[in-house]
């Protein structure tokens, strides 16, 4: 504080950091504090020092002089910057053709199957509400806990059941599950 503030208020200093009805002994002290915490941090992020190099390469005073000896002129880096983008096109116009030949494969697959058996056909494009349960499903439920009602709410049909337990290394401490079977939908 300047000298003429404390004159004009007398023998009585209030702090001007804090304010009256704030508590100071909880704020952290700036010199207490781990040393691991503050090398690491100047470790990761160094001030911009430009008479040496970072050890993690945020600046190094020979990047100028290297990009000029890599890439001589601004021609030479777009012509790079077009190859590179001439050869991205490549790719995806590549995944573009082999999506476009499997789709047409599944086509002629899905149009055979018609021809040979439309009641397979029919199946094979049925749309299912994933939300909808059998009635079996609907009664086991009723018998579950809520954690399990969840894991059965999330499962996606067709996909690998989740409450399954992978075959590990080691055996499982409560024993497999030799009484669980799938639930089966009536057709």
């Amino acid at each position: 504080m300047s000298s003429s503030l404390v004159r004009s208020r007398g023998s009585r200093l209030i702090p001007t950091r804090f304010p009256p009805h704030a508590r100071n002994y909880a704020a952290p002290s700036a010199d207490s504090g781990d040393p691991k915490k503050e090398i690491i941090r100047r470790v990761l992020y160094p001030y911009n020092v430009r008479s040496r190099s970072t050890p993690i390469g945020t600046w190094r005073p020979d990047v100028g002089r290297a990009l000029q000896l890599a890439i001589p002129s601004v021609q030479a880096h777009d012509t790079i910057e077009r190859a590179w983008l001439l050869h991205k096109r490549h790719i995806r116009k590549t995944r573009e053709a082999e999506t476009a030949r499997k789709f047409e494969c599944m086509k002629k697959a899905m149009d055979v199957l018609h021809e040979v058996d439309p009641r397979l056909y029919m199946e094979a494009n049925r749309k299912d509400d994933p939300r909808a349960r059998s009635i079996e499903e609907k009664e086991a439920m009723k018998t579950m806990k809520a954690s399990e009602i969840r894991a059965m709410e999330a499962r996606i049909r067709g996909l690998f059941p989740r409450e399954l337990r992978l075959p590990t290394d080691t055996p499982s401490r409560t024993g497999w599950k030799y009484e669980w079977k799938a639930f089966v939908r009536p057709v």
